[in-house]
Formats: structure tokens, C-alpha cells, sequence
């Protein structure tokens, strides 16, 4: 089970020049579509005398969640190759932004797709690439006297205590590495007296 997935530390930047033409690129850690919207708006007026923001993102450990524009290039010039990069770097949670200022000289299909493939490579080499894993969640509740034999599993997988309360009962919401989840759950239910809670 595959519970880790590369992505970057923090904002990296880039840039690529031909004929005139800057292409200045960012490569921004995201980590969900609402955080790309406000990415996307805040860099649009940001570079609003820009001819082209282009960009391509990719969310979550299994790389489903993925969308490239051209925003006005020739279609595939741009938002394909910046995607393309993001996937032969193997990452994820990412937002790649190529800002084009237009210097005045057509570039051509084939030197656009060029050009905005490696003003995305730039900002992703200048990335620092980490490894993150892929957690979950558990939510339990039971009473107290069961509290040692629960922290003793919890110690054990080394799972951490993201939330608890304590009132007629325990509750206690724990995260641990996806590939531990199974086993974490079959040995804390196999104590008597524990009860799952839906989040």
C-alpha cells in the first residue's frame, strides 16, 4: 500500500527566455482546490500587465485531482507542458504558475510548448522535493478504565492523539501512517468496551 507521496517544501521560482519573452514560473505547495483558486486570483492581479498566467496543478497522494490551462496560448502549448512536468518530477499538492511577458516576437506551437516546459522544470529544480506520508484517522470512544490498554496499542503503532475529550466516557481521535490503519483498528477493537465514532 503506497502511503507516501512527494511534494515541495515551500514557493520555488523559475524562469526561461526566448525572443524577448520572459517566462517567470513558481511552483507553490497546495493542498486544496479552495487554496489553488485563491493561489490562481491572488497571482492574476498580481500579473495583470502579464499576456498569459498559465498554470497546472495536482492534488492528493494518488494523483487524480489534476487541471492545466493555456489561458489564451494556443491550445496544448502551455498548461500541458507545465502539467507534464509535475508528473515526470512524481509530484503532487502542487501548483505550477508560468507568467508570460510578451516580448514581441511569435514563438511558434513547437517554441511555446519549449518554453513553457522549461520555465517549469526551472522552478521545480529550484524545489526542495519532500516526502510526505499519507495519514488517517481514527475516532473511538470508551470508558475509563480502558484508558491504559488504549494508550498502550497507541504507544505501540506509535499513533498520535490529535483530539480527545472527556466526559461521562473517553473519546479519542488518533492518526497513524495509512498502512498501520487496519491494524491499529483490529487491536483496539479487539479490547472489549471500544466503540468506533463516525466523523
Amino acid at each position: 500500500m503506497d502511503d507516501s507521496y512527494k511534494s515541495i517544501a515551500k514557493l520555488s521560482e523559475g524562469l526561461y527566455r526566448e525572443k524577448g519573452s520572459r517566462f517567470i514560473s513558481f511552483a507553490i505547495p497546495v493542498d486544496s482546490l479552495e487554496e489553488v483558486k485563491e493561489l490562481l486570483k491572488d497571482y492574476r492581479k498580481r500579473y495583470h500587465d502579464a499576456r498569459h498566467v498559465c498554470y497546472a496543478y495536482m492534488l492528493g497522494p494518488e494523483c487524480k485531482n489534476f487541471r492545466c490551462s493555456d489561458d489564451g496560448e494556443p491550445s496544448g502549448t502551455a498548461g500541458r507542458p507545465i502539467l507534464g512536468q509535475i508528473n515526470s518530477a512524481g509530484l503532487t499538492n502542487l501548483l505550477l504558475i508560468v507568467v508570460r511577458y510578451f516580448g514581441g516576437v511569435l514563438l511558434g506551437t513547437g517554441g511555446l510548448v519549449v518554453a513553457y516546459k522549461e520555465a517549469a522544470a526551472d522552478a521545480i529544480r529550484h524545489a526542495h522535493v519532500i516526502e510526505k506520508k499519507v495519514d488517517c484517522r481514527l475516532h473511538i470512544k470508551f470508558e475509563y478504565p480502558l484508558m491504559n490498554d488504549v494508550m498502550r496499542v497507541v504507544k505501540e503503532l506509535d499513533a498520535c492523539v490529535v483530539g480527545q475529550g472527556f466526559d461521562e466516557a473517553c473519546t479519542l481521535e488518533l492518526s497513524i501512517r495509512k498502512r498501520d490503519f487496519s491494524l491499529l483498528s483490529d487491536k483496539l477493537l479487539a479490547l472489549e468496551g471500544i466503540r468506533l465514532l463516525d466523523d
